[in-house]
């Protein structure tokens, strides 16, 4: 595999990655990446240097920002981003590997769906416990670490792109042994309103 391949494959599994924690995040990385010329991105994806994309991406992430940061509310934001995360993962995936081949282009955009929808799950599931301690900084610290994951990673990804394929890896093999406890973590907020239901 080319240096190149390797090159796309990597901003394409960030994008997918990066998507499931903050996509707004990741659209910004990557645009104002793009705008820097730090990285040459396939032409389907020019369109994220655009000032109008930077600037409505900017305002989304600072509304995220602020409802992640507050308990519970983060829990009720993940719930409806999952109809943000998982296809913006998938089509930035799909995006990203567009200038190496429709075949590649394909596969990273099946990858890049599935490894938001996972990452998805495993920021909502982390929230639903951290939302079981009374004081807030948890939930503050919790999102300026994922907020700051997907700036470094997309930033490993764009100039170190194996040493961030190796990571990734990692990450989906610890994903895949956690993954159980985490969907059990993330209905937790759904089981519990039920039963409050039931018992009213």
């Amino acid at each position: 595999m080319s240096g190149d391949t390797l090159a796309a494959l990597a901003v394409a599994l960030g994008a997918g990655w990066g998507s499931g924690l903050n996509t707004y995040a990741t659209v910004l990385v990557l645009g104002g990446a793009e705008r820097l010329g730090l990285v040459s991105l396939p032409p389907d994806l020019h369109v994220l240097s655009s000032p109008w994309v930077l600037g409505v991406a900017a305002l989304l992430f600072a509304l995220n920002f602020l409802a992640d940061k507050i308990p519970y509310v983060d829990s009720i934001n993940d719930l409806l981003h999952t109809f943000v995360r998982v296809p913006a993962g998938a089509l930035l995936a799909y995006g990203a590997a567009g200038g190496v081949s429709p075949e590649v282009a394909v596969i990273a955009g099946l990858l890049g769906g599935t490894l938001a929808a996972g990452t998805h799950v495993a920021k909502t599931g982390s929230r639903a416990l951290i939302n079981t301690s009374p004081e807030p900084f948890s939930n503050i610290a919790a999102s300026l670490a994922e907020d700051a994951s997907v700036i470094g990673g997309l930033a490993l990804a764009i100039a170190h792109p194996v040493v961030f394929l190796c990571l990734l890896a990692l990450f989906v093999a610890l994903l895949v042994w956690l993954l159980p406890k985490l969907v059990r973590l993330a209905l937790l907020p759904v089981r519990r309103l039920t039963r409050r239901r039931q018992n009213s």
